[in-house]
């Protein structure tokens, strides 16, 4: 570490560096902590360092890399004002569908071990995260269910279609995500003839509360 270089922004630094040499080792080594070990090691960390930075190995990974893609999506997307939120949310969604391809072999491997039954929680909490980050650049501001209602579907989606663009490529996906949009659009449409009701608004609020699942990198 340079003593001259503030610990935080070597923390961050070091992060991005670890993940670099992640995304060049995992596809061959699976998303492990052997990889995270050999990942810190290419980076020109001691293993001391390399705990340091990542405390929890893979998931710190895993969250690392998906808040590069959310930061990628974002920054690839154009000024919303002039969209539909239909448009918008079809832009986020297929924004950030391009920003995980450009590292699909190792976003196979991340995608493997998050699905895995101890790590699900983590990829619901990261999914969660996602979809509110894409809310709110579409403009989203609800502070009732629907604020939790919303961001629930909106990372169901992304983690279906991020399952169809790797299998199936990009057509497939956006013939999916479009597909869903109009599923989303009806269901909105449903709901706004009902009066709301307590089922309604326990029910989304049990679905925001996946994103307090399992750790995701505690310095997020």
């Amino acid at each position: 570490m340079d003593t001259q270089e503030d610990p935080e922004a070597w923390l961050r630094r070091a992060e991005q560096a670890v993940l670099d040499a992640a995304l060049v080792r995992a596809p061959g080594m699976g998303w492990t902590p052997a990889m995270a070990a050999a990942a810190g090691a290419d980076a020109g960390f001691s293993p001391g360092e390399t705990e340091l930075i990542l405390p929890y190995g893979p998931a710190d990974l895993a969250a690392l890399l998906s808040r590069r893609h959310d930061a990628a999506a974002l920054a690839a997307l154009p000024d919303p004002a002039g969209l539909k939120i239909r448009q918008r949310i079809r832009a986020a969604v297929l924004a950030r569908l391009d920003a995980a391809a450009a590292d699909a072999p190792a976003v196979r491997r991340c995608s493997g071990w998050l699905a895995l039954p101890p790590n699900a929680a983590q990829g619901l909490s990261l999914a969660w995260e996602s979809a509110d980050r894409l809310w709110r650049w579409a403009g989203d501001v609800a502070a009732d269910e629907n604020h939790y209602s919303k961001r629930a579907i909106l990372a169901g989606i992304l983690i279906a279609a991020l399952a169809v663009r790797l299998q199936e490529g990009e057509a497939a996906a956006g013939s999916f995500v479009d597909a869903r949009i109009a599923n989303v659009m009806a269901f909105e449409a449903w709901k706004a003839r009902q009066k709301p009701g307590e089922p309604l608004r326990r029910a989304a609020e049990a679905l925001g509360r996946l994103r307090y699942g399992a750790p995701v990198n505690p310095r997020g």
